[in-house]
């Protein structure tokens, strides 16, 4: 199915996998709208993504408030009248034992992978379903089918989406709105610049590579839906 003409949503889009989304999208001829906390970031992606004369537009968002969020889907309809596509690709991580876990890394991980995740799903839902149609793809990660020592809240925060998103899909199947996870293994991406050791970033997925398959489930005719899509790199686990 051809998405040219149509309208997503990208968050954390200023860089990483949210950008690459959001470029991949506009390729196809997809209105994006970009949606990240950083300013300055944000906007340099909206330039440059919107370079090629696609439609671009940046909101500043912090995912995880609840206002801003109603203002980020209120914005893209007042731009664009209608929205067909969610990407949540927002999220956040801090690695190490559970016995160093500081109490605000787990909150801060809950609030921004799943309780950020949720308002943005449930702010789309009202004009998605007056439309009968939608596809929102929330990124997930592969630590929720192989065990990671040292990611106790970022694995509980990715287990929750996953849970979240499987019941979002079963009560939105009667209104014509897709919704599926795209479960990632480890991914070059500025995350990983603050995190001691990282496993060999040559080896690792690309996020170009993380947005084709999330371009996929979009691209998916009506009457099939991609739920639950594992990505990994060719060497497996890193």
């Amino acid at each position: 199915m051809t998405l040219a003409g149509s309208v997503a949503i990208v968050t954390g889009a200023s860089r990483g996998i949210g950008r690459a989304v959001a470029a991949a999208f506009a390729r196809e001829g997809v209105a994006v709208v970009l949606a990240a906390r950083s300013g300055p970031d944000l906007d340099a992606a909206a330039q440059a993504i919107g370079a090629g004369g696609a439609r671009v537009l940046a909101v500043p968002t912090d995912v995880t408030d609840e206002t801003a969020v109603k203002a980020l889907v209120s914005r893209a309809l007042a731009a664009h009248g209608r929205v067909d596509v969610l990407v949540t690709a927002a999220g956040t991580a801090a690695f190490g034992p559970l016995t160093d876990l500081e109490t605000a890394d787990w909150d801060r991980m809950l609030a921004v992978n799943l309780r950020g995740a949720m308002l943005c799903c449930r702010a789309v839902l009202p004009p998605m379903m007056a439309q009968r149609r939608g596809t929102i793809v929330n990124i997930g990660s592969v630590v929720t089918s192989r065990v990671l020592t040292g990611s106790a809240a970022y694995t509980a925060s990715k287990y929750a989406l996953l849970g979240f998103t499987r019941v979002l899909a079963e009560e939105m199947r009667p209104h014509g709105v897709r919704a599926g996870v795209l479960s990632a293994g480890a991914t070059d991406t500025p995350l990983w610049d603050v995190i001691p050791s990282p496993p060999d970033r040559e080896r690792m997925l690309r996020p170009e590579q993380v947005a084709e398959a999330a371009l996929a489930m979009a691209r998916l005719s009506p009457n099939a839906t991609l739920e639950e899509v594992t990505l990994l790199p060719a060497g497996g686990v890193l």
